[in-house]
C-alpha cells in the first residue's frame, strides 16, 4: 500500500497532484476522463467514488486527481486520501495504461515507431517537456503525425488547464519547428 508523501497544487486550479512514497506503477500511464472509464480499474474506480472528480490520472509515484469546480478542496482532499492510501500498485496492462514500451516513451519509443520523425519528436519531449509537465501532475501522448499534423493529448492536471492549451503547446511547436520539421503543427486533442 502505497503512502502519501505529499499532496501538491498544480498550476490547474482543479487539480492536485498526489506524490506516493512507493510506486503504484512502474512505467505506465493510466488516464481516466470519466468514471465509465474506470469501472475496470481499481484504483481510479476508488477515485471516483469519492464523488465531485472529473479525472483520474496516475503513473510511478503519483496521483493526480481533478476535481469539478463546485467541489471544495479542504471537503474533498480528506476523503480522497483514503481510498489512496488503500490502493496497491498495479501491473501493466490494468485499466487502458498502455504497455511500459510506449509509455517510457523516448528511446523505447522510438525503437518501436516505424516513424523517424516521431521518434525525434518523443526524443524532444522526453528531455525538455514531459518532466516538467510531470512535476505539475501531468503528462502528454502523442496520437498521431499525418500531414505534417502532430496530434497530441494532454493527461492528468494538463488535460483541462489553460496554459496547456496555450502557452505550453506553442512552447511545443516552436521546439519541433526549430528542431525537427519547420512544417509541423501540433494539435492538442
Amino acid at each position: 500500500m502505497p503512502k502519501i508523501a505529499d499532496i501538491q497544487e498544480t498550476p490547474n486550479p482543479n487539480a492536485v497532484k498526489f506524490i506516493l512514497k512507493e510506486p503504484i506503477s512502474h512505467g505506465t500511464s493510466h488516464s481516466f476522463k470519466s468514471e465509465a472509464e474506470a469501472e475496470k480499474d481499481k484504483v481510479a474506480k476508488s477515485i471516483f467514488d469519492v464523488g465531485d472528480v472529473l479525472s483520474v490520472f496516475y503513473m510511478d509515484k503519483m496521483i493526480t486527481v481533478e476535481k469539478t469546480d463546485e467541489a471544495d478542496w479542504d471537503e474533498i482532499l480528506p476523503l480522497l486520501a483514503v481510498p489512496i492510501r488503500a490502493v496497491e500498485a498495479v501491473s501493466n496492462g490494468n485499466g487502458n495504461g498502455k504497455s511500459a514500451a510506449k509509455e517510457v516513451g523516448g528511446a523505447i519509443a522510438a525503437a518501436v515507431s516505424d516513424n523517424p520523425q516521431i521518434a525525434q519528436i518523443e526524443e524532444l519531449l522526453d528531455e525538455r517537456i514531459r518532466p516538467y509537465l510531470a512535476s505539475d501532475g501531468g503528462w502528454l501522448e502523442i496520437l498521431d503525425l499525418e500531414n505534417n499534423t502532430l496530434k497530441i493529448r494532454y493527461q492528468g492536471a494538463c488535460g483541462s488547464c489553460p496554459s496547456s492549451l496555450t502557452g505550453t503547446l506553442m512552447a511545443i511547436e516552436n521546439m519541433i519547428r526549430e528542431e525537427i520539421d519547420e512544417n509541423i503543427e501540433v494539435i492538442a486533442v
